[in-house]
């Protein structure tokens, strides 16, 4: 069994150790009250900060970046921070934006960060016809050295085939799901990552020992909480995380 000691830090920010390795998830830092522009004219304010102060983080091995251009996944001091860090592993198109420490990686690219190999999943941030809007995203697959199983982050990310190609080419033993059903005004119906439905669906597949949710509060243009995610799963299958207390999971 792969251990993991993970701290919600809020959003999707989270900070996971195992195998002798830190990573720091999607860093956002900012102070909760602004509203942010994701584009084509929508929209969302920050209504949480973080738990966890960016100068309390201590030594960090690589970020783990699902996608630069929200500032719901990197915000301005995030942005700071990756400067600081020896690697931030992140999208193709978001390692050309970024430059520095970067590097590109395409769905199911390996990357190794210490003894710890880390594997771009595929994510799709919302309808199939919004991709060039939205732009690209990705999940992480983190394995230490020798381990059967995997940490699996999902990225923003809606339920699609090539979502479920997870459940073929890894032993899930920890998921930590970016969930909330986010929608806007201006695009209707539509929604750009999971609801609990959904991702009960998904780890129907998986079958995981622990799911942990994440991203599904802090931000206005999330649609669902924990109460509705809550109900799309069974009793106690949910690990629901204290921001800012760090959980060990095994």
């Amino acid at each position: 069994m792969t251990q993991v000691r993970i701290t919600h830090i809020g959003g999707p920010t989270t900070l996971l150790e195992l195998g002798g390795v830190r990573l720091l998830v999607d860093p956002t830092f900012d102070a909760p009250g602004r509203r942010y522009s994701f584009g084509w004219g929508t929209s969302s304010r920050k209504t949480a900060g973080p738990a966890v102060p960016r100068a309390d983080l201590g030594p960090l091995d690589a970020v783990l970046l699902t996608h630069d251009q929200h500032a719901d996944n990197l915000d301005d001091a995030g942005r700071e921070l990756l400067s600081t860090v020896p690697v931030v592993l992140t999208t193709e198109a978001a390692a050309r934006r970024l430059g520095g420490t970067a590097v590109g990686l395409a769905a199911f690219q390996d990357a190794a960060v210490g003894d710890l190999t880390v594997t771009a999943t595929p994510s799709r941030h919302g309808p199939a016809w919004a991709v060039p809007l939205v732009g690209a995203t990705t999940g992480f697959a983190l394995r230490p050295a020798g381990a059967a199983e995997v940490v699996w982050i999902s990225g923003d990310t809606v339920l699609f085939p090539g979502l479920l190609a997870v459940a073929e080419r890894f032993t899930v033993g920890t998921a930590v799901l970016h969930l909330g059903k986010v929608q806007f005004g201006l695009t209707g119906p539509a929604r750009f990552t999971m609801t609990g439905r959904d991702a009960a669906r998904l780890c129907r597949r998986i079958r995981p020992r622990h799911v942990v949710p994440v991203h599904y509060e802090g931000w206005s243009h999330f649609h669902e909480g924990r109460a509705e995610i809550a109900a799309a799963f069974p009793p106690d299958d949910l690990t629901w995380l204290t921001p800012g207390r760090p959980a060990v999971l095994s």
